[in-house]
């Protein structure tokens, strides 16, 4: 039976409160829903001692709301914003994507923030200490070896947070805070190519609102996730698509794509598809372009073959779901 270890639990106010208690304890992981983390902690991933926990903040960092653009505290829970009507009406690949995440009942209790911060995963890692023990541990935890990539050097541990490739699509920005203040990062800057860590968070610092532009209301939006079963399962991959038409006429395009490697990428080199046809041939030509730039691993036990196969044939059908 798997436990949780000892754990000294913190219960800030404010989100001053939160920053300066990580401040305080290096080395302490944010606790907002737990669906991830404590499963984490019982596999025994962390060496922490201290959690802090934010349901204190839930007034302060739970709302949606339209100011030049959209706001989302943190704390939304993702079966909020996956149910809210003006996220269906604005962002509706976002919607989507929350709708698509784990089952109901983790839906009810994880967040915003704790998607866009998951852990990144690999079938090395997400064991239990006796499973990972006998294979002589990995590189992202108490290991040397990369046993997904012979002689690797970085964690390729897989980024499966759904709302991240929609957010990417979408052009979105987090807010950070620490207690030397806060700034707004681009989400296409948030994520870091290396599984042990793969967000530019410093361990001081919480994502407290994810702002996405006006500009991107007006896009014609899609969200698809491929994976074993049709609920609960994490990603096997996960893509988002915006596009801005003007007539039958691309006028632009972004495609995001993740579950691949330890960050979800945007789809490069597309920009002379802009100005042409917005129809099947665009759409199985943009499928081409992420297939050359797509190339899935071990790192989960879903076939890396199949799922590269697969990838033009998704990309094709959400964008023609897109147009539609």
């Amino acid at each position: 039976m798997m436990t949780l270890p000892p754990l000294e639990v913190l219960r800030p106010g404010s989100v001053a409160e939160a920053v300066e208690a990580l401040r305080a304890h290096p080395g302490a992981r944010v606790l907002a829903g737990g669906t991830d983390l404590v499963p984490n902690l019982k596999y025994g991933m962390y060496d922490t001692r201290h959690l802090v926990a934010l349901r204190g903040l839930s007034k302060e960092l739970r709302y949606v709301r339209e100011e030049g653009g959209l706001r989302l505290g943190a704390l939304c829970t993702i079966d909020q914003l996956a149910e809210n009507d003006l996220l269906k009406a604005r962002t509706p690949a976002l919607a989507e994507a929350c709708g698509q995440i784990a089952g109901p009942q983790l839906r009810r209790m994880g967040t915003l923030g704790g998607n866009l911060c998951l852990d990144t995963r690999c079938v090395y890692i997400n064991q239990s200490y006796f499973w990972r023990s006998a294979l002589g541990f990995c590189l992202k935890k108490d290991g040397t070896l990369c046993h997904v990539v012979a002689g690797g050097k970085r964690c390729v541990a897989a980024a499966s947070n759904d709302t991240a490739p929609a957010l990417l699509a979408l052009d979105a920005g987090v807010r950070l805070v620490s207690p030397r203040g806060e700034r707004v990062v681009p989400l296409r800057e948030f994520y870091l190519p290396d599984g042990l860590h793969n967000t530019v968070l410093q361990p001081d610092e919480l994502l407290v609102e994810v702002r996405i532009p006006p500009a991107a209301f007006g896009k014609k939006q899609a969200f698809m996730k491929l994976r074993t079963r049709a609920a609960i399962d994490f990603p096997a991959l996960n893509l988002a698509v915006a596009l801005e038409t003007e007539g039958a006429v691309v006028k632009s395009i972004s495609l995001a794509v993740g579950a691949l490697a330890a960050r979800p990428v945007l789809i490069k080199g597309i920009d002379d598809l802009v100005g042409r046809p917005a129809d099947a041939r665009f759409a199985e030509e943009l499928g081409r372009r992420a297939q050359k730039q797509c190339r899935p691993l071990t790192n989960i036990s879903v076939d890396p073959d199949w799922r590269r196969d697969l990838l033009p044939v998704l990309v094709r059908r959400l964008v023609l779901r897109a147009l539609a």
